[in-house]
């Protein structure tokens, strides 16, 4: 895929910023934040700017479209998903 995740889209997976407020509100009820401790905490901090999809031309305080967008595992053959 591309930063403008067509094949996100074309899957059915939308944005985290399009979900119905009660419907997240509710999913996020089973998270948290792992317990890492500060020296992992700093490894993903030093490390994530190497691994995300961030676009060139993003401007300071732009949150990128990867990090948006929802996700899960997909099999494609050609043009056919074959599992989502």
């Amino acid at each position: 895929d591309d930063y403008n995740f067509d094949a996100y889209k074309a899957a059915g997976f939308g944005r985290a910023d399009e979900q119905d407020k009660e419907v997240a509100k509710e999913a996020t009820k089973n998270m948290g934040a792992p317990k890492i401790g500060f020296k992992g905490a700093w490894d993903y901090l030093t490390s994530a700017g190497k691994l995300a999809p961030i676009p060139k031309d993003m401007k300071f305080g732009e949150i990128p479209e990867g990090v948006l967008r929802l996700g899960g595992t997909f099999v494609v053959n050609g043009d056919d998903i074959k599992y989502r």
